[in-house]
């Protein structure tokens, strides 16, 4: 009698275990886009809003509107921007364009961890980044999976 306990105990603490695990595995269905396969959508946003952008070796293009004069930030930096993201259909997601948002650069997206090192204190810059470089496969609040996101964005301070 006690074996048969030890066993139903064993069998349904094995049960719950797996049930807990399967919830932590990740969508194996998601499989992010190559920056490859965006570069004709983030090319034709580029033209049709007369931007006339550089290549960054990651895939993302950007344009410097102006480069700024003061510090450079890196990804410990505390940064304060002015900005507004926009997807490639003109839908704008998200805009911080009176008082700045403040955070630390290595938390957030690795298009900006990329894009706002390029301009200094002061300076705009405009990118396109490749869903990959973004929230990939995975759809974030406004933001649809695979989504080419555009931002512009003014660095106001960097600490």
């Amino acid at each position: 009698m006690s074996t048969f306990r030890s066993r139903k105990f064993s069998f349904v603490l094995g049960a719950v275990f797996s049930l807990v695990l399967s919830g932590c595995v990740k969508d194996k269905t998601c499989v992010p886009k190559t920056v490859a396969s965006e570069q004709a959508t983030m090319q034709g946003y580029a033209t049709a809003n007369n931007m006339t952008v550089q290549s960054h070796p990651s895939g993302m293009l950007y344009q410097i509107v102006s480069p700024g004069n003061g510090a450079t930030p890196n990804l410990a930096s505390r940064v304060s921007v002015r900005y507004t993201g926009k997807l490639m259909n003109g839908t704008i997601f998200d805009s911080r364009t009176t008082t700045p948002a403040e955070f630390t650069l290595g938390q957030v997206i690795t298009g900006w961890q990329i894009g706002v090192p390029l301009i200094q204190k002061g300076g705009t810059v405009r990118l396109i980044i490749p869903s990959s470089l973004a929230y990939g496969c995975t759809a974030t609040g406004p933001i649809p999976a695979d989504a080419v996101l555009y931002f512009e964005i003014e660095l106001v301070d960097v600490r």
